[in-house]
């Protein structure tokens, strides 16, 4: 059952479609200071943001598992995955599980250590918790042109001599 309702939807931002649900996560995430890879979803079909309650959900077309590599951690997002968001905190967090040992364990909170901002530290609704470097999380964006620019630079940087025949 989805704990999204058309309640909670009529009183959102609400947007569809993969790449524009993925610029809004990075947004996001990056307005409540978190790293910007920490949800590295695929194929999102919706996404959604109420503000006043700060609550957020993404859904994807299947699951998948990522694995982030700096930490060699492999993590597991459903179809749905909501959350409530905070400054530098997720909490009450669904639909994303981590591979300890050879068990899957749900996490239900993520948040920034107040004291040492280069660590993230990632719980359980038991109250299990594990702490990472932030690092590990941060994707390097990469600058996107328009092709219009890409060809003019490139025609400025690299003269062609045309020669009659």
């Amino acid at each position: 059952m989805s704990l999204v309702t058309e309640e909670i939807k009529a009183k959102a931002e609400v947007y569809h479609g993969d790449e524009l649900c993925q610029q809004k996560t990075k947004e996001l995430l990056k307005e409540v200071g978190l790293p910007n890879g920490l949800l590295p979803l695929h194929d999102i079909e919706e996404c959604g943001y109420h503000r006043e309650s700060g609550f957020v959900w993404l859904k994807q077309k299947k699951s998948i598992t990522h694995k982030f590599e700096k930490i060699s951690k492999l993590v597991s997002y459903a179809p749905e995955v909501t959350a409530v968001v905070e400054d530098k905190k997720i909490k009450k967090l669904t639909g994303v599980k981590t591979k300890e040992l050879l068990i899957w364990i749900s996490l239900s909170d993520i948040y920034v250590d107040e004291t040492s901002a280069d660590k993230i530290t990632f719980q359980t609704p038991a109250g299990l918790y594990r702490s990472f470097p932030v690092s590990a999380f941060v994707v390097e964006e990469k600058e996107v042109k328009d092709v219009k620019d890409v060809n003019a630079s490139a025609a400025a940087a690299a003269p062609v001599e045309v020669k009659e025949v």
